[in-house]
């Protein structure tokens, strides 16, 4: 631990409260950091002309870290969004 984070916890008087204390901490950037990747899949869109298997390593490293975040996403879901994502020129139907 640094210094100032050290410093921190030396104020609270048991180890019930400092473990309340990291929950409070670590819990809330979890969550961050898991809105920040659903986020990330969900805008991510791929621009008309560019490679597709670019586009596959992107959209397969999103989803292995929301699979690593346990964000519970069905498969059908992870394809709604990935092919929502593709230009109008993949769309089977125009």
């Amino acid at each position: 631990m640094t210094n100032v984070i050290q410093k921190q916890y030396e104020k609270l008087d048991n180890v019930g409260s400092i473990l309340l204390r990291m929950k409070q901490v670590y819990v809330f950037m979890d969550r961050h950091i898991r809105y920040v990747a659903t986020k990330a899949f969900f805008k991510a869109k791929m621009i008309k002309g560019s490679s597709l298997q670019e586009r596959g390593v992107k959209v397969l490293s999103l989803m292995e870290k929301l699979k690593d975040l346990n964000v519970d996403l069905k498969n059908e879901t992870y394809i709604d969004v990935i092919l929502q994502s593709l230009p109008s020129s993949f769309d089977l139907l125009s």
